[in-house]
Protein backbone atom coordinates (compact mmCIF):
# COMPACT_ATOMS: atom_id res chain seq x y z
CA UNK A 1 0.00 0.00 0.00
CA UNK A 2 1.44 3.35 -1.05
CA UNK A 3 1.84 5.94 1.70
CA UNK A 4 0.02 9.21 1.35
CA UNK A 5 2.51 12.07 1.39
CA UNK A 6 2.08 15.74 2.27
CA UNK A 7 4.62 18.53 1.86
CA UNK A 8 4.73 21.37 4.39
CA UNK A 9 6.16 24.52 2.84
CA UNK A 10 7.60 26.66 5.63
CA UNK A 11 7.78 30.42 5.18
CA UNK A 12 7.73 32.72 8.20
CA UNK A 13 6.35 29.99 10.47
CA UNK A 14 9.67 28.39 11.42
CA UNK A 15 8.52 26.29 14.36
CA UNK A 16 7.04 22.93 15.24
CA UNK A 17 5.10 24.01 18.35
CA UNK A 18 1.69 25.50 17.64
CA UNK A 19 2.12 25.33 13.86
CA UNK A 20 -1.26 24.87 12.17
CA UNK A 21 -0.02 23.81 8.72
CA UNK A 22 2.36 21.24 10.20
CA UNK A 23 -0.28 19.99 12.62
CA UNK A 24 -2.89 19.44 9.90
CA UNK A 25 -0.41 17.76 7.56
CA UNK A 26 0.67 15.35 10.30
CA UNK A 27 -2.94 14.68 11.30
CA UNK A 28 -4.07 13.85 7.78
CA UNK A 29 -1.08 12.16 6.12
CA UNK A 30 1.14 9.20 7.01
CA UNK A 31 4.24 10.71 5.45
CA UNK A 32 5.18 14.38 5.88
CA UNK A 33 8.10 16.25 4.28
CA UNK A 34 9.18 19.82 5.02
CA UNK A 35 10.68 22.27 2.54
CA UNK A 36 12.07 25.79 2.88
CA UNK A 37 13.24 28.10 0.10
CA UNK A 38 15.62 30.98 0.65
CA UNK A 39 13.92 33.09 -1.99
CA UNK A 40 16.53 34.63 -4.31
CA UNK A 41 14.27 37.61 -4.93
CA UNK A 42 14.59 38.66 -1.27
CA UNK A 43 18.34 39.09 -1.58
CA UNK A 44 18.15 41.47 -4.53
CA UNK A 45 17.67 45.24 -4.44
CA UNK A 46 14.11 46.47 -4.06
CA UNK A 47 12.30 49.55 -5.39
CA UNK A 48 14.31 51.97 -3.25
CA UNK A 49 17.71 50.35 -3.71
CA UNK A 50 17.89 48.26 -0.52
CA UNK A 51 18.05 44.49 -0.40
CA UNK A 52 14.87 43.03 1.05
CA UNK A 53 17.04 41.09 3.49
CA UNK A 54 20.42 42.34 4.67
CA UNK A 55 23.08 40.38 6.55
CA UNK A 56 21.55 40.54 10.06
CA UNK A 57 18.21 39.16 8.93
CA UNK A 58 19.95 36.64 6.69
CA UNK A 59 22.03 35.24 9.56
CA UNK A 60 19.01 35.05 11.86
CA UNK A 61 17.06 33.30 9.13
CA UNK A 62 19.80 30.70 8.55
CA UNK A 63 19.93 30.00 12.28
CA UNK A 64 16.14 29.71 12.46
CA UNK A 65 15.87 27.29 9.54
CA UNK A 66 18.76 25.22 10.90
CA UNK A 67 17.00 24.91 14.25
CA UNK A 68 13.71 24.08 12.54
CA UNK A 69 15.45 21.20 10.76
CA UNK A 70 16.68 19.79 14.08
CA UNK A 71 13.27 20.10 15.72
CA UNK A 72 11.50 18.50 12.75
CA UNK A 73 13.96 15.62 12.86
CA UNK A 74 12.74 14.85 16.39
CA UNK A 75 9.29 14.42 14.83
CA UNK A 76 10.76 12.17 12.09
CA UNK A 77 10.08 14.83 9.46
CA UNK A 78 12.90 15.78 7.06
CA UNK A 79 13.46 19.38 5.96
CA UNK A 80 14.84 20.12 2.49
CA UNK A 81 16.30 23.59 1.94
CA UNK A 82 16.97 25.43 -1.33
CA UNK A 83 18.31 28.79 -2.46
CA UNK A 84 15.88 29.46 -5.27
CA UNK A 85 12.57 31.11 -6.08
CA UNK A 86 9.79 29.05 -4.45
CA UNK A 87 7.72 29.08 -7.65
CA UNK A 88 10.65 27.32 -9.37
CA UNK A 89 11.23 24.74 -6.67
CA UNK A 90 8.03 23.90 -4.74
CA UNK A 91 5.92 22.46 -7.61
CA UNK A 92 8.70 20.19 -8.89
CA UNK A 93 9.57 19.19 -5.31
CA UNK A 94 5.98 18.09 -4.71
CA UNK A 95 5.96 16.05 -7.91
CA UNK A 96 9.32 14.47 -7.15
CA UNK A 97 8.03 13.19 -3.82
CA UNK A 98 4.61 12.24 -5.24
CA UNK A 99 2.88 14.49 -2.76
CA UNK A 100 -0.89 14.58 -2.66
CA UNK A 101 -1.11 17.85 -0.73
CA UNK A 102 0.80 21.03 0.03
CA UNK A 103 0.33 22.76 3.39
CA UNK A 104 1.45 26.33 4.11
CA UNK A 105 0.64 29.52 6.02
CA UNK A 106 -1.93 31.88 4.54
CA UNK A 107 -0.68 35.37 3.65
CA UNK A 108 -2.56 38.57 2.91
CA UNK A 109 -0.18 41.16 1.48
CA UNK A 110 0.58 41.75 -2.19
CA UNK A 111 4.05 40.29 -2.72
CA UNK A 112 3.42 37.32 -0.44
CA UNK A 113 0.09 36.56 -2.12
CA UNK A 114 1.59 36.87 -5.59
CA UNK A 115 4.20 34.31 -4.60
CA UNK A 116 1.62 31.88 -3.20
CA UNK A 117 -0.47 32.23 -6.35
CA UNK A 118 2.56 31.62 -8.58
CA UNK A 119 3.33 28.41 -6.72
CA UNK A 120 -0.30 27.22 -6.82
CA UNK A 121 -0.57 27.92 -10.57
CA UNK A 122 2.45 25.71 -11.26
CA UNK A 123 1.33 22.85 -9.04
CA UNK A 124 -0.02 19.69 -10.56
CA UNK A 125 -3.83 19.66 -10.55
CA UNK A 126 -3.69 16.44 -8.52
CA UNK A 127 -2.11 18.23 -5.54
CA UNK A 128 -4.48 19.86 -3.09
CA UNK A 129 -3.46 23.06 -1.29
CA UNK A 130 -4.23 23.77 2.36
CA UNK A 131 -3.44 27.13 3.94
CA UNK A 132 -4.20 28.60 7.33
CA UNK A 133 -4.05 31.92 9.14
CA UNK A 134 -1.37 31.29 11.74
CA UNK A 135 0.25 34.64 12.58
CA UNK A 136 -2.47 36.02 14.84
CA UNK A 137 -3.29 36.09 18.51
CA UNK A 138 -6.99 36.46 17.68
CA UNK A 139 -7.89 34.23 14.75
CA UNK A 140 -9.62 36.19 11.96
CA UNK A 141 -12.43 33.63 11.81
CA UNK A 142 -13.37 34.20 15.45
CA UNK A 143 -13.52 37.99 15.74
CA UNK A 144 -16.85 39.68 16.46
CA UNK A 145 -16.91 42.02 13.46
CA UNK A 146 -16.29 41.88 9.72
CA UNK A 147 -12.73 42.52 8.55
CA UNK A 148 -14.09 45.44 6.53
CA UNK A 149 -15.35 46.94 9.80
CA UNK A 150 -12.01 46.78 11.61
CA UNK A 151 -11.84 49.99 13.68
CA UNK A 152 -9.41 52.65 12.51
CA UNK A 153 -8.40 53.48 16.08
CA UNK A 154 -6.47 50.93 18.11
CA UNK A 155 -8.26 51.58 21.41
CA UNK A 156 -11.64 50.91 19.79
CA UNK A 157 -10.27 47.69 18.27
CA UNK A 158 -8.82 46.55 21.59
CA UNK A 159 -12.03 47.25 23.53
CA UNK A 160 -14.08 45.38 20.95
CA UNK A 161 -11.92 42.31 21.03
CA UNK A 162 -9.93 41.63 24.19
CA UNK A 163 -12.79 40.79 26.57
CA UNK A 164 -15.12 39.19 24.06
CA UNK A 165 -13.06 36.99 21.72
CA UNK A 166 -11.49 33.76 22.90
CA UNK A 167 -7.88 32.94 22.08
CA UNK A 168 -7.34 29.45 20.72
CA UNK A 169 -5.33 26.91 22.65
CA UNK A 170 -1.93 25.83 21.36
CA UNK A 171 -1.77 22.73 19.18
CA UNK A 172 0.80 19.95 19.50
CA UNK A 173 2.17 17.95 16.59
CA UNK A 174 2.34 14.17 16.99
CA UNK A 175 5.62 12.65 15.70
CA UNK A 176 5.51 10.55 12.53
CA UNK A 177 6.75 6.97 12.23
CA UNK A 178 10.54 6.78 12.02
CA UNK A 179 10.24 4.24 9.22
CA UNK A 180 8.87 6.98 6.95
CA UNK A 181 12.11 8.98 7.10
CA UNK A 182 13.38 10.25 3.74
CA UNK A 183 17.12 11.08 3.47
CA UNK A 184 17.82 14.80 3.02
CA UNK A 185 20.12 15.55 0.08
CA UNK A 186 20.14 19.36 0.35
CA UNK A 187 22.45 21.68 2.25
CA UNK A 188 21.60 24.80 4.21
CA UNK A 189 23.05 27.86 2.41
CA UNK A 190 25.75 29.89 4.13
CA UNK A 191 25.88 33.66 4.46
CA UNK A 192 28.32 33.69 1.55
CA UNK A 193 25.89 31.67 -0.55
CA UNK A 194 23.31 34.39 0.08
CA UNK A 195 25.76 37.11 -0.95
CA UNK A 196 27.17 38.27 2.41
CA UNK A 197 30.46 38.11 4.25
CA UNK A 198 30.67 36.43 7.65
CA UNK A 199 30.50 38.86 10.57
CA UNK A 200 30.71 38.92 14.34
CA UNK A 201 27.77 40.18 16.36
CA UNK A 202 28.47 43.56 17.93
CA UNK A 203 29.51 43.21 21.57
CA UNK A 204 27.12 45.96 22.67
CA UNK A 205 24.09 44.69 20.80
CA UNK A 206 20.84 44.70 22.77
CA UNK A 207 19.87 41.62 20.77
CA UNK A 208 22.79 39.16 20.88
CA UNK A 209 20.54 36.11 20.51
CA UNK A 210 20.44 33.48 17.78
CA UNK A 211 17.52 32.62 15.59
CA UNK A 212 15.37 29.54 16.03
CA UNK A 213 12.50 28.08 18.01
CA UNK A 214 14.73 26.62 20.72
CA UNK A 215 16.37 29.98 21.39
CA UNK A 216 12.94 31.67 21.43
CA UNK A 217 11.67 29.36 24.16
CA UNK A 218 14.89 29.71 26.12
CA UNK A 219 14.44 33.48 26.03
CA UNK A 220 10.81 33.16 27.13
CA UNK A 221 11.76 31.00 30.11
CA UNK A 222 14.62 33.32 31.04
CA UNK A 223 12.60 36.54 30.77
CA UNK A 224 9.60 35.12 32.63
CA UNK A 225 10.97 32.75 35.24
CA UNK A 226 14.72 33.09 35.68
CA UNK A 227 14.97 36.90 35.79
CA UNK A 228 11.24 37.60 36.25
CA UNK A 229 11.69 40.72 34.13
CA UNK A 230 8.13 40.24 32.92
CA UNK A 231 6.99 41.68 36.27
CA UNK A 232 8.54 45.07 35.45
CA UNK A 233 8.09 45.10 31.66
CA UNK A 234 5.83 48.16 31.59
CA UNK A 235 8.39 50.20 33.59
CA UNK A 236 11.41 49.19 31.51
CA UNK A 237 10.01 48.80 27.99
CA UNK A 238 11.16 52.26 26.89
CA UNK A 239 14.77 51.44 27.68
CA UNK A 240 17.58 51.78 25.17
CA UNK A 241 20.51 49.69 26.40
CA UNK A 242 20.84 46.04 27.44
CA UNK A 243 19.04 42.81 26.72
CA UNK A 244 16.34 42.95 29.41
CA UNK A 245 14.65 46.35 29.07
CA UNK A 246 12.10 44.61 26.83
CA UNK A 247 11.13 41.04 26.05
CA UNK A 248 12.97 40.98 22.69
CA UNK A 249 10.48 38.37 21.43
CA UNK A 250 9.79 40.28 18.20
CA UNK A 251 12.50 38.75 15.94
CA UNK A 252 11.32 35.24 16.77
CA UNK A 253 7.69 36.29 16.34
CA UNK A 254 8.47 37.87 12.97
CA UNK A 255 10.10 34.68 11.72
CA UNK A 256 7.45 32.48 13.27
CA UNK A 257 9.92 30.76 15.62
CA UNK A 258 7.33 31.25 18.36
CA UNK A 259 3.63 32.01 18.12
CA UNK A 260 1.75 34.87 19.74
CA UNK A 261 -0.53 32.28 21.35
CA UNK A 262 2.42 30.53 22.97
CA UNK A 263 3.53 33.80 24.56
CA UNK A 264 -0.02 34.66 25.63
CA UNK A 265 -0.65 31.34 27.35
CA UNK A 266 2.75 31.47 29.03
CA UNK A 267 1.87 34.90 30.42
CA UNK A 268 -1.35 33.41 31.79
CA UNK A 269 0.60 30.56 33.35
CA UNK A 270 3.02 33.06 34.91
CA UNK A 271 0.14 35.13 36.29
CA UNK A 272 -1.44 32.06 37.86
CA UNK A 273 1.82 31.25 39.59
CA UNK A 274 3.20 34.68 40.51
CA UNK A 275 0.27 37.04 40.17
CA UNK A 276 -0.74 39.57 37.53
CA UNK A 277 0.10 43.26 37.33
CA UNK A 278 0.25 46.06 34.78
CA UNK A 279 3.44 44.63 33.30
CA UNK A 280 2.09 41.14 32.65
CA UNK A 281 -0.95 42.69 31.01
CA UNK A 282 1.18 45.09 28.99
CA UNK A 283 2.97 42.30 27.17
CA UNK A 284 -0.43 41.00 26.03
CA UNK A 285 -1.38 44.59 25.18
CA UNK A 286 1.62 44.74 22.81
CA UNK A 287 0.57 41.44 21.21
CA UNK A 288 -2.85 43.00 20.56
CA UNK A 289 -1.12 45.98 18.89
CA UNK A 290 0.73 43.48 16.69
CA UNK A 291 -2.58 41.83 15.77
CA UNK A 292 -4.13 45.22 15.06
CA UNK A 293 -1.64 46.00 12.31
CA UNK A 294 -2.37 42.61 10.79
CA UNK A 295 -6.11 43.24 10.80
CA UNK A 296 -5.55 46.70 9.28
CA UNK A 297 -3.52 44.98 6.58
CA UNK A 298 -6.36 42.53 5.94
CA UNK A 299 -8.79 45.44 5.68
CA UNK A 300 -6.79 47.95 3.64
CA UNK A 301 -4.71 45.53 1.53
CA UNK A 302 -2.35 47.39 -0.83
CA UNK A 303 -3.00 50.79 0.76
CA UNK A 304 -0.46 49.63 3.34
CA UNK A 305 2.28 50.29 0.76
CA UNK A 306 0.95 53.37 -1.03
CA UNK A 307 2.49 56.76 -0.36
CA UNK A 308 -0.95 58.18 0.55
CA UNK A 309 -1.42 55.46 3.17
CA UNK A 310 -4.66 54.09 4.51
CA UNK A 311 -5.86 57.68 5.09
CA UNK A 312 -5.32 58.41 1.38
CA UNK A 313 -3.86 61.82 2.07
CA UNK A 314 -1.54 63.69 -0.25
CA UNK A 315 1.72 65.12 1.07
CA UNK A 316 4.70 66.42 -0.85
CA UNK A 317 7.54 64.07 0.02
CA UNK A 318 11.22 64.54 -0.76
CA UNK A 319 13.68 61.91 -1.97
CA UNK A 320 16.80 63.94 -1.30
CA UNK A 321 19.62 61.39 -1.53
CA UNK A 322 21.96 63.32 0.77
CA UNK A 323 19.35 63.56 3.53
CA UNK A 324 18.58 59.85 3.20
CA UNK A 325 22.28 58.95 3.27
CA UNK A 326 22.89 61.06 6.38
CA UNK A 327 19.91 59.49 8.16
CA UNK A 328 21.03 55.95 7.35
CA UNK A 329 24.61 56.54 8.45
CA UNK A 330 23.87 58.53 11.59
CA UNK A 331 25.05 61.89 10.25
CA UNK A 332 22.00 64.08 10.81
CA UNK A 333 21.79 67.22 12.95
CA UNK A 334 20.38 65.24 15.89
CA UNK A 335 22.63 63.07 18.05
CA UNK A 336 19.76 60.91 19.38
CA UNK A 337 18.67 60.03 15.86
CA UNK A 338 22.29 59.37 14.90
CA UNK A 339 22.90 57.03 17.84
CA UNK A 340 19.81 54.99 17.04
CA UNK A 341 20.63 54.75 13.35
CA UNK A 342 24.19 53.64 14.13
CA UNK A 343 22.86 50.96 16.44
CA UNK A 344 20.64 49.69 13.63
CA UNK A 345 23.46 49.81 11.11
CA UNK A 346 25.81 47.85 13.36
CA UNK A 347 23.41 45.35 14.96
CA UNK A 348 20.14 45.04 13.05
CA UNK A 349 18.29 46.15 16.18
CA UNK A 350 16.76 49.34 17.54
CA UNK A 351 14.47 49.93 20.51
CA UNK A 352 10.81 50.77 20.01
CA UNK A 353 11.44 54.25 21.43
CA UNK A 354 14.26 54.75 18.97
CA UNK A 355 12.19 53.61 16.01
CA UNK A 356 9.42 56.08 16.73
CA UNK A 357 11.88 58.95 16.97
CA UNK A 358 13.99 58.21 13.89
CA UNK A 359 10.88 57.56 11.80
CA UNK A 360 9.23 60.78 12.95
CA UNK A 361 12.46 62.69 12.24
CA UNK A 362 12.64 61.13 8.77
CA UNK A 363 9.04 61.86 7.79
CA UNK A 364 8.07 64.94 9.83
CA UNK A 365 11.39 66.80 10.11
CA UNK A 366 13.20 65.86 6.90
CA UNK A 367 9.90 65.40 4.99
CA UNK A 368 11.30 62.35 3.20
CA UNK A 369 9.11 59.73 1.51
CA UNK A 370 8.20 57.48 4.44
CA UNK A 371 8.25 54.37 2.21
CA UNK A 372 12.02 54.75 1.79
CA UNK A 373 12.49 54.64 5.56
CA UNK A 374 10.16 51.66 5.78
CA UNK A 375 12.12 49.85 3.06
CA UNK A 376 15.39 50.47 4.91
CA UNK A 377 13.88 49.08 8.12
CA UNK A 378 12.65 46.07 6.13
CA UNK A 379 16.17 45.41 4.97
CA UNK A 380 17.88 45.83 8.32
CA UNK A 381 15.63 44.98 11.24
CA UNK A 382 15.93 41.51 12.72
CA UNK A 383 12.27 41.66 13.66
CA UNK A 384 10.94 42.94 10.36
CA UNK A 385 7.24 42.13 10.07
CA UNK A 386 5.50 43.50 7.01
CA UNK A 387 2.30 44.55 8.80
CA UNK A 388 3.91 46.12 11.88
CA UNK A 389 6.67 47.81 9.90
CA UNK A 390 4.50 49.49 7.28
CA UNK A 391 1.66 50.10 9.74
CA UNK A 392 3.99 51.84 12.19
CA UNK A 393 5.66 53.92 9.48
CA UNK A 394 2.26 55.09 8.24
CA UNK A 395 1.24 55.86 11.80
CA UNK A 396 4.30 58.03 12.41
CA UNK A 397 4.24 59.66 8.96
CA UNK A 398 0.67 60.88 9.37
CA UNK A 399 -0.89 58.74 6.63
CA UNK A 400 -1.92 55.86 8.89
CA UNK A 401 -4.16 55.28 11.88
CA UNK A 402 -2.83 57.85 14.35
CA UNK A 403 -5.88 60.04 15.09
CA UNK A 404 -3.65 62.81 16.51
CA UNK A 405 -1.02 62.88 13.72
CA UNK A 406 1.68 63.55 16.29
CA UNK A 407 5.24 64.68 15.72
CA UNK A 408 7.97 63.64 18.11
CA UNK A 409 10.15 66.31 19.69
CA UNK A 410 13.30 64.24 19.34
CA UNK A 411 15.42 66.43 21.59
CA UNK A 412 12.91 66.28 24.44
CA UNK A 413 12.62 62.51 23.92
CA UNK A 414 16.39 62.17 24.22
CA UNK A 415 16.42 64.19 27.43
CA UNK A 416 13.63 62.05 28.86
CA UNK A 417 14.81 58.59 27.85
CA UNK A 418 18.57 59.15 27.68
CA UNK A 419 18.89 61.72 30.47
CA UNK A 420 22.59 61.18 31.10
CA UNK A 421 23.45 60.61 27.45
CA UNK A 422 24.74 57.08 28.10
CA UNK A 423 22.98 55.61 25.09
CA UNK A 424 24.20 58.32 22.74
CA UNK A 425 27.78 57.99 23.93
CA UNK A 426 27.63 54.21 23.52
CA UNK A 427 26.84 54.35 19.81
CA UNK A 428 28.34 57.67 18.75
CA UNK A 429 31.70 56.68 20.23
CA UNK A 430 31.49 53.21 18.68
CA UNK A 431 31.26 54.87 15.26
CA UNK A 432 34.81 56.12 15.72
CA UNK A 433 36.24 52.59 15.62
Amino acid sequence: MQQKTAVVWFTNNLRVRDNKALYEACSQYSSVIGVYCFDKNLFNSSQFGFKKIEKFRAQFLIESVSNLSKNLKKLNIPLFTYFDQPENKIPTFCELHQAEALFFQKEFTLEENNLLNSVKQKLSKTITTNCYYDQFLYHPDTINFKISNTPEVFTVFRKKIEKYVAIHSEITVIPKEASNWIPVDTKLPSLKDLGFEDFEKHQKSAFPFNGGETEAHNRLLDYFYKTKKLQVYKKTRNGLLGINYSSKFSPWLANGCISAKTIYWEVKKFENEFGSNQSTYWLIFELIWRDYFKFLSLKHENSLFKVTGIKRVEYTWSRDENLIYNWIHGQTSNDFVNANMLELKKTGWMSNRGRQNVASFFAKKLLLDWRIGAAYFESMLLDYDVHSNYGNWQYVAGVGNDPRDRKFNVQLQAERYDTKGTYRRTWLQSSLF
